[in-house]
């Protein structure tokens, strides 16, 4: 047992594995770098052709300019594995190594996902040096390191991964046969870029703390002079592919909410945005039911969605556990956004506590609103997260709901909420603003606004309301000369 070496065409294995099966995301640095946090874990096939050795080299076909590495842990299958559960999965893996998931960003589009040519060129999956014999490690232990040309640029532990090791192999089971020398690849952390000819990348997995190491998997990235010919798919890139080659965010398009805007709502009051969308015909974008736990707050952000349906047993339990769709989105609410609850009007059990609001407000969420019931009250008020609800409930989220979905259109209160529309809140109550109308009715409410305050000045000075509320033509003029003064 322990750390062993071995020397073959397929690097540290005895043969060809008959399948090399990798995960597409599987790091939380990584899911957070692609703004994307996926629920289950998903996967593609690479050809055993690609498997390459320490030493050896990776080609940058001539024409393409986004070849980028991927450091991981590979798993080796030791004994046949048909639907095994996750606890007996670990005893189906002979070896852990090290593995580069090189990728070429510029084929990415030929094959919508499955990665074929982008994933699958000859020596895009070297392998090694040596085996770690998987009975001495624990697989929530392990580390994974890469070095581009001496700097260390990518690094995590299995501890970072959204999805055990266990779960690949008891997941794949469920599909098909995992025979021995099969090869899994578990996934990158954040960190993989684009490299360049005569770059050498360096890979190794190891478990801190021990003498227990794959060895440094070493790579030369080397220009290739052939060229893709019309056959097939060409070479093709954009902004975005390379920025996901190069690990840079997307730019994106002006957000619906600046904060221009934002300062606008905030000082508009939600009954005078209420008749102006009324003014525009929009009757039915009243959040009904929901009051403020902070009395006095105000919320102001772009909504968020997460629909509950009723609670079904069988359902709750694929559903209702572990990584739920309401842990995703409380997880991944971003600053100044609203998450909104669509829990069909039913107070009967908690839609969150205090640790998803904590959560929530340490990430900059402007607030929550939910047309079902909230539990621990006082806490989560104390957590300074203002939250709009039916009130306090004790119960938990499975006596009446299942977290179903996010990020779709949702009714809450009554109304039809889309992911992106503006949501305002206050002690009057929440009203949903379509963004396209946001600056008009912003701009109009707060004309309202200070017409208003200036008639009840008026009022509370005793004038009578008739001819002053709403401004007769005199009214209107004197306020108009005021206006101009002020």
């Amino acid at each position: 047992m322990g750390t062993y070496e071995a020397t073959s065409p397929s690097g540290p294995l005895e043969t060809r594995p008959g399948k090399i099966i990798a995960v597409h995301l599987s790091y939380a640095s990584r899911a957070e770098q692609r703004g994307r946090r996926p629920a289950n874990p998903s996967y593609f096939f690479k050809p055993s052709s690609s498997i390459g050795t320490s030493g050896g080299t990776v080609e940058r076909p001539a024409g393409t300019e986004l070849l980028a590495f991927e450091g991981e842990i590979a798993l080796v299958i030791g004994t046949t594995a048909r639907w095994v559960k996750p606890d007996q999965a670990w005893d189906h893996v002979a070896a852990v190594t090290a593995a580069n998931d090189f990728g070429l960003y510029d084929l990415r589009a030929a094959d919508k996902g499955s990665n074929v040519r982008s994933k699958g060129g000859d020596g895009y999956t070297p392998l090694g040096p040596g085996l770690i014999d998987a009975r001495d490690v624990d697989p929530s232990s392990l580390r994974v390191r890469t070095w581009v040309n001496g700097d260390l640029v990518q690094e995590d532990t299995t501890a970072g991964l959204l999805f055990p090791l266990r779960q690949f192999v008891s997941d794949l089971s469920q599909h098909f046969t995992l025979e021995p020398g099969d090869v899994i690849l578990t996934g990158t952390p954040a960190g993989s870029t684009v490299v360049s000819p005569g770059d050498v990348v360096v890979v190794e997995v190891d478990v801190p703390g021990t003498s227990l190491s794959s060895g440094r998997l070493h790579t030369t990235v080397s220009q290739g002079i052939r060229s893709f010919s019309d056959i097939g798919s060409l070479p093709e890139v954009d902004d975005k592919q390379r920025a996901e080659a190069w690990g840079t965010p997307v730019e994106e398009d002006a957000p619906a909410l600046s904060e221009e805007l934002r300062a606008k709502l905030l000082r508009a009051p939600v009954a005078g945005l209420s008749a102006q969308l009324r003014k525009r015909g929009l009757n039915n974008v009243a959040i009904d039911g929901v009051r403020p736990n902070l009395p006095g707050s105000k919320v102001v952000g772009t909504a968020r969605t997460l629909r509950f349906v009723p609670n079904r047993e069988d359902l709750f339990k694929s559903h209702g556990g572990g990584y739920n769709a309401q842990k995703r989105l409380f997880d991944s609410v971003g600053a100044g956004e609203v998450i909104v609850i669509e829990a069909r009007g039913d107070k009967g059990s908690g839609t969150l506590g205090d640790i998803l609001a904590l959560r929530a407000r340490y990430l900059g969420a402007a607030g929550v609103i939910t047309d079902g019931g909230v539990r621990d009250f006082e806490a989560v008020a104390a957590t300074g997260l203002p939250v709009f609800s039916q009130g306090a409930h004790p119960a938990v989220l499975g006596r009446k709901h299942v977290p179903w979905d996010t990020d779709v259109a949702v009714a809450c209160g009554g109304a039809t909420v889309l992911p992106g529309d503006i949501i305002v809140g206050d002690d009057d109550g929440v009203v949903v603003i379509p963004p396209s109308l946001a600056e008009e009715i912003a701009d109009a409410a707060l004309v309202q606004e200070d017409e208003d305050s200036w008639i009840a000045e008026q009022v509370g000075q005793g004038r009578p309301i008739e001819g002053l509320f709403p401004l007769n033509p005199l009214w209107r003029e004197r306020y108009e000369a005021w206006q101009k003064k002020q």
